[in-house]
């Protein structure tokens, strides 16, 4: 997005650039989080020195499973495919350890495949795994992303589905666990809308919209039995999941009753949560008391979506009629031809930026093939050495001709620096600080 911003581009853009730079050098400090036994993140990195080696095994599903929009948008810009690799590598796990039934728990140990919560559902922990399957799928045009997900959604509508309502189960009986209905469960109705389950998500749409009438918002969770909040979850912090959804649905099927729900979100945000340094979070939405604090997905992503629900002729929403030649040293490039990707904090990626390095990354590959079989050469002939590496089985990523990339890996040593002193606690205590929903016993 920079030109159109306005920055002032360099020669090779957009395969090359400062911000380019800056973002490829911010996720190899995340690759460290990859070297596991099974390819799954661990759930936090230490920036500097890499995993903490009392950092925590177990990471959420939705945690593991949303890199490969921003990771494979960075290979295919960079050349570097180190970054899809240990994205699919990550996702392709999950898929491995999912139950017999088809379903996937809420947070697995990485090291071990374990599950820890097995609770399934499609709401907080899970969530933006689905959602990067399919918006990989579109972004990739890959047809094995499409495909995990296509069978997820058969289990979920199995096991999950009641009434146009997606209660959460056990993974591997089916049984319900939580009959309740989650606020960040909203973003469901824009994604299936994605895959053309156009009627399935308005239907689910509609349920969602009669609780947001209700409060006026959608609370933490809702007891569906009950039809009423869920005690110390009664709040609302101005999430974007119901209101993305309309977005998706309403450039589906111009139906005016989603135009109705964006009226109603700026009516409400406007009444109840508008204060004098911005927009605070609702704390209970039985009585609107507010929180101190405004959380930045609401700019991001709230105010985001309602602009784009009520501007039809927004860039961002260009079938293709519309589009720019960009002029790089590898060729004439296509871009701002519409059919952005959102990740899941509302950036939107512009699929055609991907195609507009490839060139080059295939003329890398070919001098690189050459200079390692020079290399290769010179070595058997003056050292006929074993060659090691710093990576443990399996974790060192493949170049496309199959040879070990290990050995230009950093900082995968220990490092003997101080690490970060964070307050120990155990795993129960983490959810609980963090605002988790499942703990380890559930």
């Amino acid at each position: 997005m920079s030109k159109k911003a306005g920055v002032e581009v360099e020669v090779g853009w957009p395969c090359s650039g400062p911000l380019l730079r800056m973002a490829e050098e911010a996720a190899r400090k995340l690759l460290p989080a990859f070297q596991t036994p099974t390819g799954m993140p661990y759930g936090t990195v230490n920036l500097l020195h890499g995993v903490n080696p009392g950092e925590t095994p177990v990471t959420c599903t939705a945690g593991i499973g949303t890199f490969i929009v921003e990771f494979a948008t960075l290979s295919h810009l960079t050349g570097d495919p180190v970054f899809e690799d240990v994205a699919r590598k990550a996702l392709k796990a999950l898929w491995k350890n999912r139950s017999d039934i088809g379903l996937v728990g809420n947070h697995i140990d990485v090291v071990t495949a374990k599950w820890v919560a097995q609770d399934a559902g499609i709401g907080a922990g899970v969530d933006s795994y689905f959602e990067y399957l399919v918006k990989g799928a579109i972004l990739l045009q890959d047809k094995e992303l499409m495909s995990m997900f296509l069978e997820y959604n058969k289990a979920i509508k199995n096991y999950t589905k009641f009434d146009d309502w997606y209660l959460w189960v056990q993974m591997y009986k089916g049984t319900v666990s939580m009959p309740v209905f989650q606020s960040l469960e909203a973003y469901w109705p824009g994604l299936q809308s994605l895959i053309g389950d156009v009627d399935n998500a308005m239907r689910t749409f509609l349920n969602y919209y009669t609780v947001w009438k209700q409060f006026g918002g959608l609370p933490e969770f809702y007891n569906i039995p009950q039809g009423y909040t869920v005690d110390k979850r009664e709040g609302y912090p101005l999430r974007p999941e119901l209101i993305e959804s309309a977005m998706y649905l309403y450039r589906a099927t111009r139906d005016p009753i989603l135009l109705e729900l964006g009226r109603d979100a700026v009516e409400s945000i406007e009444k109840i949560s508008k204060v004098d340094c911005g927009f605070a979070t609702i704390k209970d939405l039985r009585d609107h008391r507010l929180d101190n604090r405004m959380e930045s997905f609401f700019l991001a992503e709230t105010v985001k979506y309602l602009y784009l629900l009520f501007d039809p002729d927004n860039f961002i929403h260009n079938d293709g009629s519309d589009f720019d030649v960009v002029i790089t040293p590898y060729g004439e490039c296509i871009l701002n031809a519409g059919g952005y990707i959102f990740n899941t904090e509302a950036h939107p990626i512009d699929p055609a930026a991907l195609h507009c390095c490839r060139k080059r990354k295939e003329e890398q590959w070919e001098v690189e093939d050459l200079m390692r079989e020079f290399y290769s050469l010179q070595k058997n002939k003056k050292f006929p050495l074993k060659q090691t590496s710093d990576c443990g089985e399996g974790e060192c990523a493949k170049d496309p001709t199959g040879a070990s990339l290990g050995g230009k890996k950093r900082n995968s040593k220990k490092s003997s620096h101080s690490l970060l002193s964070c307050p120990s606690q155990s795993f129960n205590s983490k959810l609980a600080v963090l605002g988790q929903v499942f703990l380890d016993n559930t």
